[in-house]
């Protein structure tokens, strides 16, 4: 448990915490939406510092990063508690389920021993994924200022309902950050996901502003976010908003290892290829179909010659790139390579 870095007193020992968008007023004894973050007489306490609930070594490509040190594998963290109910969560066990019950399970594990880990294994980053990683901000920046010094790379998988304040706070610290735009409905992000639309749109802005690498994911779900004008509107926003080299990332759906759409079927291929032509006309330069190993639309085509640069089955890719340049016409591929990397570190 530790003070939590964001959050304001409020009268009679209520708080307001500030670490994502939903700031919640908190009375004492009470604890925020995200269920891990608790008013303890006036002041506001994380209650998974320390507390690491999955850990493992992941392919960078299962994020999905395919952008970003493509090829390299990564210490994977994550403690319980979301600050989304989305009916469609893969992880609910470890974001909502807790929830009930209250208790916070989880390894004790350091910042320190984190970093320890991941330089033991040789990995070249640490990503912070599974549950939203604003919500173990304390935790996980701590990690992050020590994965630095330690010439470590930090990436987060986020939802990308932050507050200003967090974002603000880790972006110094942060490399790469993917981004779920699940919908571009207000009305979806409040039936399906308990939140709003609008910050994650100004998450993902204020990132590509700060030059923090930025990768999209849209998942698919029948009825519910599959529609030819909502794949018009968020490649509109990535073009526009973020520019055509952000990676867009088009996932399938499956019901049976959803929370609460079990009775919802697999998005069809037809709709993920609806998706990645829209992206493409729209003028995105890379846009991704995930979930479905084999499709050609999982691999990296130069933007230019539309030569393949990287072919990807599954988590597996072989790189036809010349230090991130079509080996074919020299075009740039925007690739952040682990040498890229370290010269942008030294500048």
């Amino acid at each position: 448990m530790k003070e939590a870095y964001l959050y304001k007193k409020l009268k009679d020992k209520k708080i307001q915490c500030l670490n994502c968008a939903h700031y919640c007023v908190i009375s004492p004894g009470k604890r925020g939406i995200c269920g891990v973050r608790e008013n303890i007489d006036g002041k506001l306490y994380s209650l998974v510092y320390g507390k690491t609930v999955a850990i493992h070594i992941d392919p960078i490509e299962k994020k999905p990063f395919f952008h970003f040190l493509p090829g390299t594998y990564s210490l994977s963290i994550a403690t319980v508690g979301c600050n989304l109910k989305c009916a469609n969560c893969q992880n609910s066990d470890i974001s909502q389920g807790f929830k009930v019950t209250k208790e916070i399970p989880g390894e004790d594990l350091s910042p320190k021993e984190i970093v320890k880990i991941a330089l033991k294994n040789k990995l070249p980053s640490i990503s912070y994924t599974y549950t939203e990683p604003v919500i173990f901000l304390e935790y996980a920046l701590d990690t992050m200022k020590l994965a630095k010094k330690a010439g470590l790379k930090n990436n987060f998988v986020s939802n990308g309902f932050m507050s200003k304040e967090s974002a603000k706070l880790v972006i110094p610290y942060l490399d790469a950050i993917n981004i779920d735009i699940k919908s571009f409905s207000e009305e979806f992000y409040k039936k399906v996901c308990g939140a709003r639309l609008r910050p994650v749109l100004d998450t993902a802005k204020l990132m590509k502003k700060y030059g923090v690498w930025t990768e999209i994911t849209t998942l698919v779900i029948p009825t519910l976010s599959d529609s030819k004008e909502m794949f018009r509107d968020i490649a509109k926003f990535i073009k526009e908003e973020l520019g055509t080299e952000t990676p867009w990332h088009i996932s399938q759906f499956s019901g049976a290892i959803s929370w609460k759409l079990q009775h919802l079927p697999e998005t069809s291929v037809e709709t993920l290829e609806m998706a990645y032509r829209i992206g493409k006309e729209t003028g995105l330069k890379y846009v991704y179909t995930g979930n479905v190993p084999g499709l050609p639309s999982e691999d990296t085509f130069c933007p230019k010659c539309n030569a393949l640069v990287i072919d990807r089955t599954g988590y597996v890719i072989s790189r036809y790139d010349k230090q991130g340049k079509c080996s074919k016409c020299g075009e740039n591929l925007n690739l952040i390579t682990q040498a890229l990397a370290k010269r942008q570190d030294e500048l």
